[in-house]
């Protein structure tokens, strides 16, 4: 099975995908963790790039790079671990694309949608769970981060519009209170319970 966990900057997924891992893994799945963009040699030099907030990068650009990352993760990685029958679980994947690039920077869902298959030749998660409802950014933020608050008003509407989009795969899961009730949305989530 193929998991994807979503949501704005600051909801807390980094710390959530490593909790289902472990809760995965304690169930006794064969369970691989992967980051999105990165996993690579290639997804981390373009995550450097993307996300140094010297270099300046157009938004078609940005889609576009976003896209090669995840063709070197689907193909090295995660296909290789689905075929070996393993778990992934994964920070981030398509649906990231959708709603950055194509809502927040307004180049358009279906076209940002269909890089990212094409990216992929029609991989797609299993489940995705988006996370919502609180934002617990650093003071140190990357170049995208840094985008502004316009900007992440659209991406968290955005990340809430994806369960209209594609509700048989994507589950929103509210991410406030203590990270072990949050983890325990998740991991209900990933079998099919919305929280």
């Amino acid at each position: 099975m193929f998991v994807s966990l979503e949501g704005p900057d600051g909801v807390g997924k980094t710390t959530q995908v490593a909790l289902l891992v472990e809760a995965l893994r304690a169930e006794g799945r064969d369970v691989v963790q992967c980051r999105e963009p990165g996993g690579t040699e290639l997804g981390e030099r373009v995550r450097s790039l993307l996300l140094d907030g010297d270099v300046a990068v157009g938004d078609r650009a940005e889609a576009l790079l976003f896209a090669a990352a995840r063709a070197e993760i689907a193909d090295e990685v995660i296909r290789p671990a689905l075929a070996a029958g393993r778990w992934v679980v994964c920070d981030r994947f398509i649906d990231s694309s959708i709603v950055y690039q194509g809502i927040a920077r307004g180049l358009g869902v279906e076209s940002v949608r269909a890089a990212s298959v094409f990216a992929t030749d029609g991989l797609l998660p299993d489940r995705t769970i988006v996370l919502h409802g609180v934002d617990r950014r650093g003071d140190q933020p990357d170049r995208i981060e840094a985008a502004g608050a316009e900007f992440h008003r659209r991406v968290a509407e955005g990340f809430l519009r994806l369960a209209e989009l594609d509700p048989a795969r994507v589950v929103l899961v509210d991410a406030t209170g203590a990270e072990d009730a949050v983890a325990a949305r998740v991991r209900a989530a990933v079998d099919g319970g919305g929280a």
